[in-house]
């Protein structure tokens, strides 16, 4: 049966205290610190290899990263089936393996995310008073790592995470074909662009990416950084077990 509809006045998830922490296999936490690393190295070499890939192999771009602006190019020149099938695909690639880090570390989640997200952080005590009321919303809108972490962390029901992020990336999906299709004078514009210029625009995009992988290495507050300390806590946990 299918079960009605939240009071807008009622909390939508179920916080779950530290004590009732849902105990995961190592192995699988470590997948999904692992598929998260992955994710986000093939986003880099999305980066750099956009000006090649975007017309010469638009769905192994999409593939690599599926942004927005990569989603909006290489729209009209690949087949719906292979737009719709590629880019739902490897936008929800990472979100159930972050959900289930949230699970997993729970209350903690939060005070990781103040710790280690620049985005995030200063905000995220009144992020966590607040999303109990918002979390439906956000999962649908924008289901990113760290949303995705906290839904877990707060104890939301898989299948409202799952059917939320699912219909989230659809409709985002189905927008920005829409998107593609009434602008495609002006895209292919830019398709020729980039064909002509190719070379210096491969030459910055490597420089950006470039800049962006030092700062991952060298900084305390990154990406990198956070999927050391997650992997980190696993194995402290599984040596405070045994």
């Amino acid at each position: 049966m299918t079960e009605p509809p939240h009071d807008p006045a009622e909390p939508i998830v179920n916080e779950r205290p530290d004590s009732q922490q849902l105990d995961l296999p190592p192995w699988l936490l470590r997948v999904s610190i692992a598929i998260a690393a992955i994710s986000l190295v093939a986003a880099w070499i999305g980066s750099f290899l956009a000006p090649q890939f975007v017309d010469n192999n638009p769905r192994l771009l999409i593939a690599l990263n599926p942004r927005n602006s990569n989603l909006v190019l290489v729209s009209n020149q690949i087949s719906d089936v292979s737009f719709f099938t590629i880019g739902f695909v490897r936008l929800v690639f990472s979100d159930p393996f972050n959900f289930l880090l949230g699970l997993y570390f729970g209350e903690r989640a939060f005070a990781w995310v103040e710790r280690r997200s620049r985005s995030y952080g200063p905000f995220v005590r009144d992020l966590e008073r607040f999303f109990k009321r918002f979390s439906y919303a956000l999962v649908f809108l924008a289901p990113n790592n760290i949303i995705c972490i906290l839904s877990g962390a707060t104890g939301m029901k898989a299948r409202w995470f799952f059917t939320l992020n699912a219909a989230g990336t659809l409709t985002r999906l189905i927008l920005i074909n829409e998107f593609g299709a009434t602008f495609e004078g002006p895209i292919d514009s830019i398709l020729g662009f980039v064909k002509d210029y190719r070379t210096p625009l491969l030459i910055l995009s490597g420089i950006t990416v470039a800049w962006t992988i030092f700062g991952e290495f060298r900084g305390d507050n990154t990406e990198l950084k956070v999927l050391r300390d997650l992997e980190r806590e696993v194995s402290e946990d599984h040596e405070k077990k045994d």
